[in-house]
This record gives structure tokens, C-alpha cells and sequence, in this order.
């Protein structure tokens, strides 16, 4: 059984989404305050987070920045219905995915579902092995699918969940140019909407600072991103 953790002031939310999500052998464990969320994670055996972006002691993006400092758990954000900002923030520090309020019990379970597929084998779930090689390697970088992990030259880099996705995927098909709405379907797993086009570039602006000083991602201009590191010696 998969354990949820959700992290919303709003009390009247827990209870039904408990219900509906033991329907599908998911236990949702709740609590209405940062503070009490963090303190529930300390304690650990959850396989996802869920994060209300309007909270008290601090708001939703700076409990997800927290998580990440110590956590690659995955993370999904309730935003506003409409607010692009807060989906693209949201992204940016470092949250697998977003859910607009209101919602539908069962799209975030398919949001959910999505995260963990991408995410490899989190959870009590085992995923389908990823197809292709296990080990990459470049010039001055490389990935290892089974752990997760991107070496640059040498050293371990501490990337999100989407940044590994979105840096395996351009990885795996060198000089293909991606279009910005290609990415947001493949690591969303959902249709993508042009407002959040932007999250790519964040997304993308973001990997590469990690990635210095190798120069692995080429953009083309109004076009899209490509993987552009040369193989290894």
C-alpha cells in the first residue's frame, strides 16, 4: 500500500480523499500545518507529498523547497485554478507536478500515478524497467538510470526528479530537437498547456546552471532544446 501525505489547512478536504484513495490501496495520512507535515516526514515510509500552495507558518513553495533540501520525494502542488505563477514556481523549486483547485479526486491520483512511473521504483509498487541502457556516459558527464544518479565530471550532482527526467530524455536521443510542448507531455505525462511553455525554460535555465561548466544543451531559437554532449573518451 502506497502513503500519502497531504499537507493542506483545509480540513474538510482529508477525509473524502482518504476515502476515495483507499479505493485504489493508498493510505493518506494529513496534517493542516507545515510544522506537522515535516514533523510527519522525519518519521518517513511516505511515497509522495501533497502540498497546498496557501498555508500558515510558511506557504507551500517554501515547505517544498525545505523538503528538497533533504528529500527527492515526490511532490505535487495544489495551486489556484488560472494562477500560471504559482505552477511555474512550483516547477522551478523543484515540485514533480501540479494540481489546479478544484479537483478531481481521480486526476490526482492519475497525476500521481504519472510521478511515479517517471520516478522509477519509489513506492511500494515496483516500476517497469526503462527501456535502453542503464549507464550513460559523455564527454565530462554521466547517468546512471538505476540509481538515479548524473555525475559531472566526477561529481555527484543534486538534481529533482524532473531534472534527471528531463536531462535522461534529451540524453537519450542526442541533437533530436524537443519542442517546449514535447517536453511538458513527456514529463507531465498530460497534454501540455502553452501558458506553462515557460516552465521548460525555467526548467531547462535551471539544469544548465547545474550542469557548468559543461555546455550539454543547445537551443534553438523558437524551436526547442537538444542534448549536445559529446560522447565519452
Amino acid at each position: 500500500m502506497r502513503r500519502l501525505l497531504l499537507i493542506d489547512d483545509d480540513e474538510q478536504l482529508a477525509a473524502p480523499l482518504a476515502a476515495f484513495f483507499r479505493r485504489f490501496d493508498c493510505e493518506l495520512v494529513s496534517a493542516t500545518t507545515p510544522s506537522a507535515g515535516l514533523a510527519l516526514l522525519k518519521e518517513g515510509g511516505f511515497d509522495a507529498a501533497i502540498l497546498d500552495v496557501m498555508l500558515p507558518e510558511m506557504d507551500g513553495f517554501e515547505l517544498c523547497r525545505t523538503i528538497r533540501k533533504h528529500s527527492d520525494l515526490p511532490i505535487v502542488m495544489l495551486t489556484a485554478r488560472g494562477d500560471v505563477m504559482d505552477r511555474v514556481v512550483g516547477l522551478e523549486l523543484g515540485a514533480d507536478d501540479y494540481v489546479p483547485k478544484p479537483f478531481e479526486p481521480r486526476e490526482l491520483l492519475a497525476r500521481l500515478q504519472t510521478v511515479w512511473r517517471r520516478s522509477g521504483s519509489r513506492g511500494t509498487t515496483a516500476a517497469a524497467p526503462a527501456a535502453g541502457p542503464r549507464l550513460m556516459a559523455f564527454d565530462g558527464l554521466s547517468l546512471d538510470l538505476d540509481r538515479r544518479q548524473a555525475l559531472r565530471q566526477g561529481e555527484l550532482l543534486d538534481l529533482t526528479g524532473t531534472e534527471f527526467e528531463l536531462l535522461v530524455m534529451l540524453a537519450r536521443e542526442p541533437h533530436k530537437v524537443f519542442s517546449r510542448d514535447e517536453i511538458l507531455e513527456r514529463l507531465r505525462g498530460h497534454a501540455a498547456e502553452d501558458l506553462l511553455t515557460r516552465a521548460v525554460d525555467i526548467l531547462v535555465s535551471r539544469l544548465r546552471k547545474k550542469l557548468e561548466p559543461l555546455d550539454c544543451i543547445r537551443t534553438l531559437r523558437g524551436v526547442g532544446y537538444a542534448f549536445a554532449a559529446g560522447p565519452a573518451a
